[in-house]
């Protein structure tokens, strides 16, 4: 038989069966779904081992509790580094002209969009860029020239006629804009 169709088969058998047994162990349906999902996904990992099995509900099984063991571990450790960090700091609603700049940066090229933003928005020098992106530095000053053309016809695009005439005669331009690829 196929490896694929052994892990179907026990798919179809035991996966609501394992999501209730993993509920009534964590106490929360969208953890024990999560759990038994990766479960799920490390079998297919190596199927090979997971049809040789004698019980593969009880691999499962074991393999749920452990992931969701193991994060429960890992949000118990976030707690308390959140509680030691104090209090979250409040973060204003994004203003209407930043939700703009953001929907227009992803409307760029992910080149020019990942220069864009590590170099205007996260203040990292050129050379930096580049070395982050793997590419030259050229390349980088190329695709921030094209993104600030892109961004700017972009931001332009989204203003108000009667904004864009004032903008207009005032000679006021975008600075910002966006992909790996230009």
């Amino acid at each position: 038989m196929p490896d694929g169709d052994v892990i179907d088969q026990v798919y179809a058998a035991c996966f609501q069966r394992l999501v209730v047994q993993l509920y009534a162990v964590t106490g929360d349906l969208s953890e024990a779904q999560e759990a038994v999902q990766e479960a799920f996904v490390r079998a297919i990992s190596d199927p090979r081992r997971f049809q040789r099995l004698d019980n593969p509900e009880a691999w499962l099984c074991r393999v749920a509790i452990n992931i969701s063991r193991s994060r429960f571990r890992r949000r118990m450790v976030l707690e308390t580094l959140l509680r030691r960090a104090g209090p979250v700091p409040v973060v204003p609603d994004p203003s209407p002209e930043h939700v703009t700049l953001m929907a227009a940066l992803r409307r760029l090229p992910v080149g020019q969009r990942y220069a864009i933003a590590l170099h205007y928005l996260a203040d990292r020098p050129v050379e930096e860029v580049a070395e982050v992106l793997g590419v030259s530095i050229g390349t980088v000053k190329s695709r921030l020239s094209r993104g600030r053309r892109a961004l700017a016809a972009l931001l332009a695009d989204e203003q108000p006629t009667a904004e864009r005439t004032t903008i207009g005669a005032a000679g006021a331009q975008p600075t910002f804009s966006g992909s790996t690829s230009d």
